[in-house]
């Protein structure tokens, strides 16, 4: 799949401050990049 809404500068830089890495207790999150991709998506479509 290709990423249209993060540039892999941005993710580099986002993506420390994302929860659900290997290192948290509990469930984590599959992919946090994917996910945030979707949330720019409905923000800029307005979906």
């Amino acid at each position: 799949m290709e990423r249209f809404v993060l540039t892999d500068a941005q993710w580099a830089r986002i993506e420390p401050h994302c929860l659900g890495k290997a290192s948290d207790p509990g469930r984590s999150g599959r992919d946090n990049r994917l996910f945030l991709e979707a949330v720019l998506w409905i923000v800029r479509t307005g979906s």
